[in-house]
């Protein structure tokens, strides 16, 4: 079969046409149903504030409006290392720049993307409210560190880890590798959008994000808990102190606070343990990457992943069930997240090559 592309504007790599041109679906098809997802979810979020007494609360505004900032700036600069990459080569001139960033990004694509990125954070911030009034349901750490030891013969997994690694080199990369997590999650779900040949496209990882917070804050209501670290310091008095412990401290402390007087301004807690959604954001990360066929980059994150699952149990934040749910949490999300964006499937594309003149023909 021969085909004949429509003359677009020449540059490195995919073109930059019309988003909605290859679609059978209008864009304000796939917006609303994010959209619907992220409403009904922030709805459930004021439901449960009313149940429990304690208002929709955004600590120093770090949820939020921070989050909002820093993924606006990642936005711009991932944006501008975008049309960089896709002007060719030798003409790398600020006006050359500057018009390609204008035709990437016009102001339906750009409020398009804006859209999406600003309900993945409507979701965010429910997610983080719901988590914390999570600390009020009577934790069942025990139950799980009783499944961890009959999965590994009575032993716990934290300490045969120890004693295969050890607990001082290792416990500072693992503890890299583990507060390595948030600034990965800033970058690749802007990255996703800004990226992205076609805004849909990207919006699947938005999807995906979303799914996995919903899933995840589920997981938590289903089974309370808090942590090996908690329900077992022993196993971990031998690791040095670092800002793990710290945190670990100041976790218990805010739980400890909303426990006592769920009405102060500042009671806001940040803990719990099943799921592991460090490791179900990872996962999603992974099968994104998988999803957007970038093999290398794919590989490398699934390591990153199996040395995050090695982290949270070495560390004491998760037990291995934990990590287990987190894999199939991550799993389902990204099912969700395609289905959501694209429910009739994924039309193909047709993409032009890197030096490819307007109007040639191509063989398919």
């Amino acid at each position: 079969m021969r085909l004949t592309l429509p003359s677009v504007p020449y540059v490195a790599g995919s073109p930059v046409g019309d988003d909605g041109a290859e679609d059978s679906e209008p864009a304000a098809g796939w917006l609303l149903r994010i959209w619907a997802i992220a409403v009904v979810f922030a709805g459930v979020a004021l439901w449960r504030s009313v149940v429990v007494g304690i208002p929709v609360r955004d600590p120093g505004s770090e949820i939020l409006r921070v989050r909002i900032a820093i993924t606006t700036g990642t936005f711009v600069v991932l944006a501008v290392l975008d049309a960089v990459r896709r002007v060719p080569r030798g003409r790398h001139r600020l006006r050359v720049i500057w018009e390609m960033l204008g035709r990437r990004w016009p102001v339906r694509r750009l409020l398009r993307a804006a859209s999406a990125l600003l309900a993945y954070h409507l979701v965010y911030a429910s997610y983080h409210n719901l988590k914390s009034w999570d600390v009020l349901n009577a934790p069942r750490d025990h139950a799980l560190t009783g499944v961890d030891r009959a999965l590994f013969l009575g032993h716990s997994p934290a300490v045969l880890l120890h004693t295969l690694l050890g607990e001082h080199w290792s416990a500072y990369l693992l503890v890299i590798v583990y507060e390595s997590f948030p600034t990965l999650v800033s970058i690749a779900f802007v990255a996703a959008v800004v990226f992205a040949d076609r805004i849909r496209d990207g919006v699947v990882f938005i999807a995906s994000a979303v799914w996995v917070w919903i899933l995840g804050v589920a997981s938590y209501y289903l089974v309370p808990s808090l942590g090996p670290f908690h329900d077992r310091p022993q196993d971990f008095a031998g690791l040095p102190h670092t800002i793990v412990t710290t945190t670990q401290a100041t976790y218990m402390g805010q739980r400890a606070h909303l426990l006592a007087d769920p009405s102060a301004h500042d009671a806001f807690a940040q803990v719990s343990a099943f799921a592991s959604l460090h490791v179900g954001v990872t996962t999603v990360i992974v099968l994104m990457a998988v999803y957007y066929r970038l093999r290398r980059t794919a590989l490398v994150l699934a390591g990153y992943l199996v040395l995050t699952i090695v982290a949270t149990v070495y560390l004491g934040w998760h037990f291995v069930v934990d990590d287990v749910a987190g894999l199939a949490i991550g799993a389902v999300a990204v099912v969700l997240g395609i289905v959501t964006t694209y429910p009739t499937g994924r039309p193909e594309r047709r993409v032009q090559a890197v030096g490819t003149l307007p109007g040639r023909e191509w063989s398919a």
